[in-house]
């Protein structure tokens, strides 16, 4: 739900689309201080992510990396689609998964040495070096550097080295133990990636299942794969991911190690209650910002004073703005813009609202 040229909403029962609309007056769809600050562009994505399967773990730039980046790769001669393209937008891509449902992910690198630790319980003779750099220089350099050793791995000794790591996880996830839970998922995720490098780099992420309700803030740098659950992505206008492993698509593992930072932080988050029905999740980032609504029987107005994306989690509700209304059932969504002003809405619902960070909180 969004307006990326790539796969832009449909508005309505016509032809119209929503990137579209916003191009032909983007201050009216916009305001004027969004249409400004983001180049006319409405700033965010509104996703159902659903993964019954592992994801490809993936880094994704800052601005000023995927400026330079699509600047170099155009200047290049690279075309628009071509496998080789690393940066396809010239935005960043930070992100927010708010769970729905229990949410497995491995998100940020390991602190060196509990990376480390992991390496040695796995006794599988290939890593020892490896657990041995961490040990002798327990930083986040020395630990990119693992991470690029092992997905540089010569491809003649990748099958067997990845079959004794998976046969390890499968022995740490049957004894139990602070390492069973990752262990169990890369077992897991190697069924469905037969051969992939990834699964020993997951290795070196942090293993966590975010509880319904809870979410994960990934930030420009922040190493992170998608395992399995169902949520919501909230994230900026960008198409640009940098790939190191559970996929077929290209990797660029130079590339990948000059954008991931093995120290940043990647946050696992709990909703702020704003008020009655009105909740959000604080980040950073300045594309979006994720808002909560549940509502009984009072009306209730909405957050939000700029370019607005409401999708409707359970029940329904009914949206007023000026002489408009609408009826949004579960599933349904639609795009308030600036000019439609505040928003109020009455019902039994949980709405999942998507706005810019220089949006007003619900009065």
């Amino acid at each position: 739900m969004g307006a990326h040229p790539s796969a832009p909403s449909g508005i309505g029962r016509d032809e119209k689309t929503l990137d579209a609309l916003i191009a032909a007056d983007p201050e009216r769809e916009l305001g004027a201080d969004c249409a400004q600050r983001f180049g006319g562009r409405l700033p965010f994505l509104l996703k159902v992510l659903s993964a019954a399967k592992a994801l490809s773990i993936q880094v994704h730039p800052s601005r000023a990396q995927a400026e330079s980046g699509f600047a170099v790769e155009n200047a290049r001669g690279l075309p628009p689609g071509d496998p080789a393209r690393n940066y396809v937008d010239d935005w960043p891509k930070p992100e927010l998964l708010y769970a729905l449902t229990p949410f497995e992910v491995a998100a940020g690198m390991r602190d060196p040495v509990d990376a480390a630790r992991l390496l040695r319980f796995l006794a599988v003779d290939q890593l020892e070096p490896l657990a041995a750099r961490l040990e002798a220089a327990p930083g986040s350099l020395a630990l990119a550097a693992v991470l690029g050793s092992v997905l540089e791995w010569p491809d003649a000794r990748r099958p067997e080295l990845v079959a004794a790591v998976v046969a390890a996880c499968a022995r740490l996830a049957a004894a139990g133990g602070r390492y069973a839970g990752a262990c169990a998922a890369a077992a897991r995720v190697a069924a469905d990636h037969r051969g992939d490098l990834g699964v020993i780099a997951l290795l070196l992420l942090r293993h966590a299942v975010l509880r319904p309700g809870q979410a994960v803030f990934l930030p420009a740098g922040g190493l992170h794969a998608y395992l399995r659950g169902t949520g919501i992505e909230l994230l900026a206008n960008s198409d640009n991911v940098i790939r190191a492993g559970l996929t077929g698509k290209h990797i660029d593992v130079p590339e990948l190690l000059n954008l991931a930072d093995p120290a940043v932080a990647v946050p696992v988050l709990e909703p702020r209650v704003l008020a009655d029905g009105v909740s959000s999740f604080d980040t950073p980032a300045p594309e979006f910002r994720l808002y909560l609504v549940d509502l009984a029987a009072e009306a209730l107005t909405l957050p939000g004073s700029g370019p607005r994306i409401l999708l409707c989690l359970e029940g329904s509700a009914t949206l007023r703005t000026g002489q408009d209304t609408l009826r949004l059932r579960r599933g349904e969504s639609c795009f308030v813009s600036a000019a439609d002003g505040p928003a109020r809405a009455d019902g039994r619902a949980r709405l999942a609202l998507a706005a810019t960070t220089g949006s007003v909180p619900a009065g």
